[in-house]
């Protein structure tokens, strides 16, 4: 128990470090941001082009840089909207300034900033996507061979190894990191040079803006950069959110439940923010930190259907849809219920003895029983099963444990069972056998099902889990260097007008 007590102490530690670093890496663009650097990109390309006379160049430059340098000293003015922007030019730089305007509309523009706050965003949610997973996996590692009770409709239903219940969540969210993935092909378009609907007849190339704000190409179509796309693709990230949220729900869930029992086999260590002493009942201990995940998570699941519901029955061109704040905030919502999960994993003590106690005092392991009977010794299932359940009602009514029971009495049960069916009378299970069938930790050992807990697969499916977080994270760096270089781009072409 100690030893899985310090592994857990020592994820955490690296798990709070990571997470330090990757929110100092990666700072939060707000739209202000955005609408900067699509002015600064608009000033270099039509400059370089023809499209923006090169003498206004200096100007231009000296204008934005203005703004920009205003709105990020404290209390400065960061306006979001490009009607609220603009005045800012003009004022820095005059009227000649709205130049830079020629070919481009608050709808195109708006969207594509709303599209790289969402871009972002979903790398972040990504990033700690992969951190959660990775600490699934590492504790699936560490629990591979603990045996534990797993529940359906509520109930124990079989003994199972604790490591493969957390590969499956980890299973869960590899699918949402391969939802992310796709999604994000999507959003990594730009819409650019739509201006509002049809295009323009400002030749403005749209591609070389694409590549200066990170993205990878254009949205092919104009009247979908702007009417179409820019309502679906919070909606498809919502649905992204809500799988998030009902991973997580689902494991707090089956944690919460342990508080009900008089000796849980799993909890929170307590403290920390993870627990909280009752206000009027001194022996109780509150898991603060499932249920404010569990808020989070309802949270999350709500604002992930509102982005749908805002969009729906609505004709194109309406801004109901088109809030990034509220884009935003959901995306935000489901990044805090996975770092709260990842600090639930990594505070969870779990007593394998106990677990174990709570196995062999309920009837978990007796499918084992018609299965054996069937595998081996050809018993139809159904009558296997009949057997099995008329044992667990007799040690039930007379409180007899698995371990106790008496081989005898399974002998006369099967008999009754099988006394008008064209069967031998005789329990073909030795005792040996019938006690190994109702040994929990046996029952996990001896699976041969691919994908199931028993150690060839288990150790197959961590080395597998482990190689996704790692290729996940590699593609997150990437997107995330292709971003940078294209900025970092931007800004010593535009540093160029200036001289």
């Amino acid at each position: 128990m100690k030893r899985h007590l310090l592994t857990l102490a020592a994820l955490l530690l690296t798990t709070q470090t990571c997470t330090l670093a990757v929110a100092q890496s990666t700072p939060r663009h707000d739209d202000f941001y955005w609408l900067g650097e699509i002015n600064k990109a608009t000033a270099v390309i039509n400059s370089e082009e023809g499209l923006l006379d090169k003498n206004l160049a200096p100007l231009a430059y000296r204008g934005i840089s203005k703004v920009l340098a205003d709105g990020d000293k404290p209390g400065g003015k960061r306006p979001d909207l490009v009607i609220t922007f603009e005045p800012l030019l003009i004022e820095a730089a005059g009227p000649q300034i709205t130049l830079l305007h020629a070919g481009r509309s608050s709808q195109d523009m708006l969207s594509t900033v709303r599209v790289a706050m969402l871009r972002d965003e979903m790398l972040t949610l990504a990033e700690q996507l992969n951190r959660t997973s990775a600490t699934l996996v590492k504790l699936a590692e560490l629990h591979k061979t603990t045996i534990v009770p797993n529940y359906t409709n509520g109930v124990a239903a079989q003994p199972n190894s604790y490591g493969h219940y957390l590969l499956g969540f980890a299973a869960g969210l590899e699918r949402d990191a391969q939802r992310i993935r796709q999604a994000y092909a999507r959003l990594d378009l730009s819409p650019m040079g739509t201006t509002v609907l049809n295009g323009t007849s400002w030749p403005l190339n749209r591609q070389r803006m694409a590549s200066y704000l990170g993205f990878s190409a254009t949205v092919d179509n104009a009247y979908d950069a702007a009417q179409i796309s820019a309502v679906d693709e919070p909606v498809e990230a919502g649905a992204i959110v809500m799988a998030v949220a009902l991973h997580a729900g689902s494991f707090i869930e089956d944690v919460m439940t342990q508080y009900a029992q008089a000796r849980p086999w799993i909890l929170l260590k307590e403290g920390g923010g993870n627990t909280y002493v009752s206000s009027a009942m001194p022996q109780k201990r509150n898991p603060g930190l499932l249920n404010s995940t569990r808020r989070e998570a309802s949270t999350a699941l709500t604002l992930g259907m509102g982005v749908a519901i805002q969009a729906h029955n609505i004709p194109p061109g309406m801004q109901d849809p088109k809030d990034g704040r509220n884009t935003v905030a959901m995306m935000q919502s489901a990044i805090t219920v996975l770092t709260n999960w990842n600090r639930i994993l990594n505070n969870l003590v779990l007593d394998p003895t106990r677990a174990l106690e709570e196995l062999n005092s309920d009837w978990t392991a007796s499918q084992e029983l018609a299965d054996v009977l069937m595998r081996k010794y050809k018993l139809p299932f159904r009558v296997g099963h009949h057997f099995a359940s008329e044992v667990v009602d007799y040690a039930k009514a007379q409180d007899i444990k698995p371990l106790n029971f008496p081989y005898a009495q399974a002998q006369r049960i099967y008999s009754e069972t099988v006394k008008d069916l064209d069967l031998p009378p005789q329990l073909p299970l030795s005792e040996a056998e019938f006690r190994a069938c109702l040994d929990p930790v046996a029952i996990v050992q001896n699976r041969t099902t691919a994908g199931g807990p028993q150690k060839a697969e288990m150790d197959r499916m961590i080395k597998l889990a482990q190689q996704r977080v790692a290729e996940q994270d590699a593609w997150i760096k990437a997107r995330r260097e292709q971003i940078a270089s294209s900025l970092s781009k931007l800004d010593a072409d535009f540093e160029k007008l200036g001289n």
